[in-house]
């Protein structure tokens, strides 16, 4: 469900970004009053996770079509609304500039659309009504299909929504509507199971860890969870590095949808504009387009391509999954430390 640019008009665009800075000054000052040395290092392996996880598109049967996990709700669930929306943002941002997956100024709609809804509405107005204590697998498989659903549904809505404001298209908004919903409802369902299989087990690991975010609580200072970042960072350089291959070869559920009105995945870029020079700035940052190594030629010009093949074993694949969950690490680590850090500087004014 990453947009590319060819579908939004800079006033949307810039909308979307100035609201999507506004949401991360937010969490960011909500988040300083309760991050600790803990919940950073859970930041960034969990981050890092749901990177590769993006990589893996599964086929939706009888569509023709793929999706990905979103992984809003695991990011909420483990880390509290705050944490985890200043994490899918790192992604997202780290998913767009190194490996061109989604447009620069389509960057803040994509945080917005994955972002502010499982963050801070499907999260504490579905799913933890509906989990209760958050103590029954039951619950939690019902609570994360449910939540993981209706997240996805506002999701997909949004993103016809902002291409309709940008009147840059003639995708007929009605058809749009008809194809995109039923296509991610069963995206929606495919990650409420993978959501309550992760929450289960950290459930059945550390159930402190559940209980100190559903209360919001700091997380205990002598709750060791070395197990469950060691568990979680292996999972993320096995799902990067390997499983990455087992990607679906079909669109996914945005671009098959455009497919099926516009004939072709993609709609055709501008070639001048705030869109094209965002373009020339994505084509000097991604270092692995299309999670990749760059195919070119002696002259620069891109290498045709055959059909893809099915498991795509590629070096550059596993090489930009471990890189990317790397650069994710870092990156969610640093905003950690900065914030935990003006906290510091913050009280020890208040102390003078």
């Amino acid at each position: 469900m990453h947009m590319a640019d060819a579908l939004l008009s800079p006033a949307v665009g810039g909308t979307f970004w100035a609201g999507t800075l506004a949401a991360i000054g937010y969490a960011s000052k909500k988040l300083k009053e309760t991050i600790d040395d803990k919940m950073i290092p859970l930041m960034g392996v969990v981050g890092a996770f749901i990177f590769a996880a993006q990589m893996i598109n599964f086929t939706i049967p009888g569509t023709g079509s793929s999706g990905h996990l979103g992984g809003g709700m695991i990011l909420t669930i483990l880390l509290g609304p705050y944490a985890a929306f200043l994490v899918m943002a790192s992604v997202l941002t780290v998913q767009a500039l190194f490996f061109a997956d989604g447009g620069l100024l389509a960057l803040g709609c994509n945080i917005w659309n994955l972002g502010i809804y499982p963050c801070f509405i499907a999260y504490p107005l579905i799913y933890k009504p509906l989990v209760g204590d958050g103590k029954s697998p039951k619950k939690i498989l019902v609570a994360a299909l449910v939540a993981g659903v209706i997240g996805l549904q506002m999701g997909a809505f949004s993103v016809m929504l902002q291409t309709l404001l940008s009147a840059k298209s003639e995708l007929p908004f009605g058809t749009f509507v008809l194809l995109m919903q039923p296509i991610h409802l069963g995206i929606g369902i495919v990650e409420g199971f993978v959501t309550a299989g992760v929450i289960n087990y950290v459930r059945s690991a550390r159930p402190e860890l559940l209980d100190s975010v559903i209360n919001a609580r700091p997380i205990d200072a002598g709750l060791s969870l070395k197990n469950v970042l060691i568990s979680i960072a292996v999972l993320a350089v096995i799902t990067g590095g390997a499983l990455s291959w087992f990607a679906s070869t079909h669109p996914d559920g945005l671009e098959w949808s455009i497919e099926k009105v516009f004939g072709k995945p993609e709609l055709p870029e501008q070639g001048h504009g705030i869109a094209a020079t965002l373009k020339g700035v994505q084509e000097t940052t991604a270092l692995l387009p299309d999670y990749n190594f760059k195919k070119e030629t002696k002259e620069g010009v891109k290498k045709e391509e055959g059909p893809a093949s099915w498991p795509n074993v590629e070096g550059g694949t596993s090489v930009a999954g471990i890189v990317g969950a790397l650069l994710v690490l870092g990156f969610t680590l640093l905003i950690g430390f900065a914030i935990k850090a003006y906290r510091g500087r913050q009280n020890s004014a208040r102390s003078v």
